[in-house]
């Protein structure tokens, strides 16, 4: 517990003594301008006898009486990973709601446990024979539950130009015409495996597809229903819905803004096939079947590969999921992580491979709630000693240099960009969390002599605007730059 009685009867001193040491004097005695100027450089000087360490543990209680942090439950560590003690803090072993910084042990996980160059892969096969250029079978598009597919997330590509090289890798093995179906396989089991599927396969939970991710702006809007939920008037966002002419069923939509819509479909490789099918009938290549969804296959037919789309490295997924804080590509990574490991991709597999992961590389796990992969759940808890800990052993990893550049940096990218645009800036690696009444932040700090330090702040039930809260956490960060 920081002692703060200690500090400031120290400091008392300080500056009682530097006064004595002047000699003795009246203020009327001197101008106005010097005695302005001899407080200030007392005041200076009682400061420089300060050490830095007491700067930041003065900063911090005065933060316990502030308006906005006064009854809020919030903790706050920072430690130095080369000594591996605690340098200053406050109520390290609080569990406390981690928010978006919950991201940090999803994706040093799947970093670790997949490696920094592990792709999904998105395959397209056939069945049957070619015969004069006509395939007698069926066509098949293999997913992996690719997070990035089709948005341009991570440098991935668009829905258009995947489409156009599966045409072109179609027509380049002689295929003139169809005579079957568009087949989407995304649910392989084990006992439908082959040589000829991709490494990593996910599946459909629930008969749902469970990556948020697609867009209407290639879709006929006449071909649209927009549904308007009513309004809510406890709630702070607008939802729209709308039924999608390919499945027939209801979708979210998270904006509408006249032109289309970006939604959460609930079977993205249904898009990429549906558009398939329409782009090869435009382009002269005709297919007389439909698109077809597989859930389960226990026959499954003899295929050839035709061509494969790779999605963007991981360390490249990582890297957006970091700066923007992207819960859907962390939801994503989570489930990887769960079938890479356990052999299906349920949420459940994913924590277990997750927490499994922690307690290997030594994370404290008292106080320790890992439920899901993104922290949009407030039943994550941790406490800021183990996530600098955790932060802090990352280091001797050899993907470190990759981790902390996917980290936002103060005032210059990401989620921290309006962050520490002054003070800090270019010195403050960390991933953000927010959540209504939760703000945090951890990670690495460039203090001003040149080291790195690892701190947490996780600040849960504050008053006051989500900016006020921001310059506060600020205020306490600003003198551990010269530890």
């Amino acid at each position: 517990m920081i002692n703060i009685k200690k500090i400031l009867v120290s400091s008392a001193v300080a500056v009682s003594s530097f006064v004595f040491a002047q000699g003795t004097f009246t203020s009327s005695n001197y101008p106005q301008s010097f005695e302005s100027q001899n407080s200030s450089i007392s005041k200076e000087s009682s400061e420089k006898l300060l050490s830095a360490k007491e700067l930041v543990d003065i900063k911090l209680n005065s933060m316990m009486n502030d308006p906005v942090l006064r009854n809020a439950n919030w903790g706050f560590v920072v430690y130095d990973p080369k000594t591996k003690k605690v340098i200053s803090s406050y109520n390290e072993n609080a569990s406390l709601i981690p928010a978006s910084t919950t991201k940090l042990l999803t994706t040093e996980t799947a970093m670790n446990l997949l490696g920094e160059n592990f792709r999904w892969i998105t395959q397209l096969e056939y069945s049957g024979a070619i015969e004069d250029g006509v395939l007698n079978g069926n066509l098949y598009i293999v997913g992996s539950g690719d997070p990035s597919l089709g948005t341009n997330k991570a440098g991935a590509n668009s829905y258009r130009t995947i489409i156009s090289d599966f045409i072109a890798a179609t027509k380049d093995k002689g295929i003139t015409k169809i005579n079957g179906d568009i087949i989407i396989q995304t649910a392989v089991f084990k006992v439908n495996k082959t040589q000829l599927l991709p490494e990593s396969i996910v599946w459909l939970e629930n008969g749902n597809y469970y990556l948020p991710v697609g867009t209407t702006h290639e879709i006929n809007p006449e071909n649209e229903k927009l549904i308007a939920k009513k309004s809510n008037p406890f709630s702070e966002n607008k939802n729209f819905y709308y039924i999608s002419p390919y499945i027939g069923q209801m979708v979210y939509a998270d904006k509408f803004e006249g032109a289309y819509l970006t939604t959460k479909m609930p079977d993205a490789p249904a898009y990429l096939a549906n558009n398939l099918r329409a782009t090869m009938l435009k382009s002269g290549l005709p297919v007389s079947g439909k698109v077809v969804t597989r859930v389960t296959d226990p026959n499954p037919e003899r295929r050839e590969v035709i061509t494969n789309y790779q999605s963007p490295t991981l360390a490249e997924i990582i890297m957006y999921t970091n700066q923007h804080s992207d819960n859907a590509l962390a939801e994503a990574t989570l489930r990887m992580v769960g079938f890479q490991k356990l052999g299906d991709q349920t949420l459940e597999s994913g924590r277990k491979v997750v927490n499994n992961h922690l307690k290997s590389v030594g994370f404290e796990t008292e106080g320790l709630n890992y439920y899901d992969g993104s922290g949009l759940s407030r039943s994550n808890v941790v406490t800021p000693i183990s996530q600098v800990k955790f932060l802090a052993n990352l280091m001797n990893e050899k993907y470190y240099k990759t981790f902390q550049e996917s980290l936002p940096i103060g005032g210059q990218t990401g989620t921290l960009k309006r962050m520490f645009y002054d003070t800090g800036n270019g010195q403050i690696f960390a991933k953000t969390g927010t959540l209504n009444k939760v703000k945090t932040l951890a990670g690495y700090m460039k203090t001003n002599s040149g080291k790195t330090l690892v701190f947490s702040l996780l600040i849960n039930n504050y008053a006051g605007s989500v900016d006020q809260v921001k310059s506060k956490m600020e205020q306490i960060l600003e003198p551990t730059l010269n530890l």
